[in-house]
Parts: structure tokens; sequence; C-alpha cells
């Protein structure tokens, strides 16, 4: 991906199993990459491992704030060509045992500061009249999962709100697309006891679980040129789980 050389890029959640597949990926295509994260330790590691990127630790739960670390964002990069939301939590719970406190944090980390980070990024590829947003969401937005009804909505509401956006900004050439990972070798999905994960296993066609850097070539193909004619889309990384 030639085209993403030198291209001023923004990565939430960059410290996950995820993220740091794309801020490598990025990085050996030469973009300017700003990694954000709440663990400055790990932060500091993808520093020293990729010399050349930008850190900016930010709690994406600072609504308030969000507009001052896009602008902050763009001024440590130069510019704004690219976002890419990758952060998000889980907070599992049955529906009748969830607290308005769970439903409310993972809608909040998940939704809400994906559409004020896409919102304050927009207004600066405005001005460029183009730009590209790239929004992580999940298979189970899509199939619905026990014990998930706030992560579940938190996702399926970022691919309706993509859509929406998608339709208000593609004439100044803004592209917002998502990618919607299958279940993926991450510390998330090691948590997962064995015998359901042979379970989960056995429904995907792929016979295998996805590998970070699955998600990170999706990214590099919806954050480049190649991608300029695709809009308000969500590309499925599932192994073949979950066929829209």
């Amino acid at each position: 991906m030639k085209d993403l050389e030198n291209k001023n890029i923004i990565v939430t959640g960059a410290t996950g199993g995820i993220g740091n597949s794309i801020i490598e990926k990025l990085h050996d295509c030469r973009a300017n990459i700003l990694a954000s994260g709440t663990k400055i330790e790990k932060l500091e590691k993808l520093k020293k491992k990729f010399s050349k990127i930008k850190i900016l630790n930010f709690d994406i739960t600072q609504n308030e704030k969000i507009e001052e670390f896009i602008e902050n964002a763009f001024k440590e990069l130069g510019g704004l060509d690219c976002v890419i939301n990758n952060a998000g939590i889980t907070q599992d719970n049955l529906a009748i045992r969830m607290s308005i406190d769970e439903w409310k944090k993972v809608i909040d980390i998940n939704l809400t500061s994906t559409f004020l980070i896409s919102k304050f990024a927009i207004k600066k590829m405005l001005k460029n009249k183009k730009g590209k947003i790239v929004n992580i969401t999940s298979v189970v937005g899509h199939t619905g999962n026990l014990g998930q009804v706030n992560y579940t909505a938190s996702k399926a509401g970022i691919v309706a709100m993509s859509k929406s956006l998608a339709i208000e900004y593609a004439k100044k050439n803004i592209n917002i697309n998502c990618i919607s990972p299958g279940f993926i070798k991450t510390a998330m999905t090691d948590k997962i006891d064995e015998k359901f994960k042979e379970q989960i296993i056995s429904k995907i066609p792929s016979s295998r679980l996805g590998e970070p850097e699955d998600i990170a070539n999706a990214v590099l193909f919806l954050a480049s040129s190649h991608s300029n004619y695709i809009n308000g889309e969500t590309l499925h990384v599932n192994g073949g789980m979950y066929m829209a």
C-alpha cells in the first residue's frame, strides 16, 4: 500500500492485540501514525519498537476532552488523513443482571466515543476535502451473543452510525466504513473457556480463530485509495462464521 506513505493516521486502542498489528502494518507502509491508548507503559513499548510513531495517552471515556484530543493529534501529526477507531471494552452480564452502569459504560466507550472522535475528525477532514474513517465493530453486533446485550448494541450502533455518516459526507470525499472481526486471537479470546472456544471454532468454516493481522490487512485496504468507491460498508473478517 504505497499510497499510505506519509499519510497522517490516528489509531485508538493501539495497545491491544489488534491495535498492535494495525500499528505494525501501517508502520511498514511508512504512514505517519499517532497511537493512542490508556496504558502508557504499553504505548512506550510501541514507541520503542516503532521509533517513528507518535503516542498520546488519552482516555476516550473523557467525552468532553475528545475535541481537544483530536486537535492535539492533528498538531502532532501535522494533518489528518485517516482515523482507525479500534478502542473498545466488554463488560458482560446476563440482561436481567446487568446494571445501568455496565450498560452505560460499554455504550459510552464503544459507541459514543467513536461518534465523537469521528465527528471532530470529520471537521478536520472537511478542510482537506477528503479523508477515511475505519470503525472496528464485531461479528456479534450482527448475530447477537449471550451475556453481551450492551456490547452487541454498541457494535451494531457503530455500523448504523457509520452508514449515516457515510451518506452525510460522501460528497466531500470522506469515506466511513466498518470492519467486523469474528473471533480473533487476542487477550480477550484467550480468556474464553477451552470447551466454549472449541464450540466457537466448530461454527467457523475456516476451522480456526483469526489472527490480528487479518484485521490489520483489512484496515490497510479501507484506509488506502484502493477503497475510494467504498462507503458505508462493513467488511466481515470472520472465516465464514457469519456471511452477510
